[in-house]
């Protein structure tokens, strides 16, 4: 009997069933070195129970379905360290970007501004530089939206004139490479590379990791495109770089896609299933976020160096109840970083007397806390109890309302002490003041803001223009002072004027 014969012996043995193929399949991996490969077959009942305890064993060391079915498992998030090989038609050196300049265009809504931001930082790590002239592009990029039917006209518009500038491109120049990205590229994949032969490059919302590759094949003249939705890519690891240095504003990314199904919507079709970043990651963005503005706050001349920092309270069992989101240890924490970040900026507070179930200890702790920190300024009140909080249909006001006061008092009188040696440092110093107006107290004095937002009082007198050099100035609201500090209280400064300046005259001063 030939092995095939006996290989049939064993599948009958086996039943067909559901999993028949895949066993026939794990049966055919095993034959190629097993017995069962000679040109005889001995006796075929001694042959068959050999064969099933043979392959019984093999299966239970063998392949799993998983190894069938490796997209069951959803893959970790890559992580930004990890170097991938590049594909075997491509060097490394072709998947750089070699300094060429890309162009960015985005479309739609703020998802699409922050995959532009997640789609420059990996090009900007695989050498690209970026420009805002789009006749010096080497690429061009469009975020695209498909929400509406005039969002898509929109980009079928502009690849009108882009085809133009593309066709005056110099010979002697590095060939104008086009691409769309995003929800379009997604939705009309094949349609955008067959009716606009001049895109190269095509990379649906989930694709944008593989932008290096996609381009560097573009390179060689052909058309790349890759639009496949993912069930995990996130970008987790991908921090966005901001694509415009005046924005006042940051997108932070929470989740991809969407499950809702709207019958209206093309979202989910275009950006695929709903998942979430790891909490990790969006703390770190935002985190990140947060020191660039410190960093800005510490290096702009023309943004006032105080921070409000809300504490409420310095109890951490208070501060849980509250459910304000974070511990007195965090807080301080917090604390030191910014004034590490910028020394000297001014910090003010506000914090709650009397919260429900606010004991002795918990108003120490409050205490301590002022001293420790000792803000510029503050916000201190006793509880009261608001309807329609959770508050009022979970906890119980129970502090006295003596006690309140009585502690709101205690609070208020240490706060006033530590203000007053903070703000003493600033006796003798010639501080930067942006004049408001008259004083409240006084007709005879002017008020106004140092870089710390605290209030400066200084007599209205005239005083040199450093612009105009013998001309003699009095101070109107709007205008720079330099004022130089003889005393301080906890709520105010106090000093003489020595001259009218400018935000940028006035670094040259002490």
């Amino acid at each position: 009997m030939h092995s095939l014969q006996c290989v049939l012996q064993v599948q009958r043995s086996l039943r067909w069933g559901p999993m028949a193929s895949v066993s026939w399949l794990s049966l055919r991996m095993c034959m190629a070195h097993s017995s069962l490969s000679s040109t005889t077959c001995p006796n075929p009942e001694r042959q068959e129970a050999g064969a099933r305890k043979d392959f019984s064993s093999r299966l239970a060391t063998g392949p799993t379905l998983q190894h069938f079915l490796r997209s069951a498992s959803a893959p970790q998030e890559k992580l930004s360290s990890e170097v991938e090989d590049p594909p075997p038609y491509l060097t490394m050196d072709e998947l750089l970007g070699r300094q060429r300049k890309v162009y960015l265009e985005t479309y739609g809504c703020q998802m699409n501004v922050n995959d532009t931001e997640i789609a420059w930082s990996i090009l900007q790590k695989s050498g690209y530089l970026r420009t805002s002239n789009l006749q010096e592009a080497d690429v061009i990029l469009l975020v695209t939206c498909s929400i509406r039917e005039k969002a898509e006209q929109t980009i079928w518009n502009r690849l009108h004139q882009l085809k133009a500038l593309k066709t005056r491109r110099l010979r002697s120049q590095v060939p104008l490479r086009i691409g769309i990205l995003g929800c379009m590229a997604e939705r009309l994949k094949e349609e955008i590379l067959n009716r606009e032969k001049m895109v190269d490059v095509l990379a649906g919302p989930d694709a944008y990791r593989d932008l290096p590759r996609l381009l560097a094949v573009a390179e060689s003249g052909q058309q790349a495109a890759n639009v496949l939705l993912s069930l995990d890519e996130t970008y987790a690891d991908v921090m966005p770089v901001q694509t415009s240095p005046s924005a006042t504003s940051a997108f932070v990314s929470i989740m991809r896609g969407c499950d809702n199904m709207c019958t209206y919507c093309i979202v989910p079709f275009t950006r695929g299933r709903e998942r979430s970043r790891p909490v990790a990651s969006i703390l770190e963005e935002v985190r990140k976020l947060s020191e660039q503005v410190l960093q800005l706050i510490h290096e702009r001349d023309n943004i006032c160096k105080q921070i409000h920092l809300p504490a409420q309270s310095g109890s951490s069992r208070v501060l849980e109840a509250m459910r304000r989101g974070y511990s007195r240890e965090a807080y301080v924490e917090l604390v030191h970083h910014i004034r590490e970040f910028i020394p000297g900026v001014s910090l003010s507070s506000d914090f709650i007397a009397g919260f429900c179930g606010e004991t002795e200890e918990d108003h120490i702790q409050t205490v301590s806390l002022l001293r420790e920190v000792q803000y510029n300024m503050g916000f201190l009140f006793a509880y009261s109890m608001r309807q329609k909080t959770r508050a009022y249909h979970r906890l119980k006001d129970d502090v006295p309302e003596e006690v309140k006061l009585r502690r709101l008092e205690e609070l208020i009188t240490v706060f006033r002490e530590e203000a007053t040696k903070a703000n003493q440092t600033s006796v003798g110093c010639t501080q930067l003041v942006l004049v408001e107006g008259l004083s409240k107290r006084s007709a005879t004095d002017l008020c106004g803001r140092n870089d710390g937002n605290l209030k400066v009082i200084f007599p209205d007198a005239e005083m040199e223009d450093v612009n105009n050099p013998g001309l003699r100035v009095r101070a109107q609201p709007g205008d720079y002072v330099l004022v130089q500090i003889t005393s301080a209280s906890s709520q105010t400064l106090k000093g003489h004027v020595l001259c009218r300046t400018t935000l940028k005259d006035s670094s040259t001063y002490c």
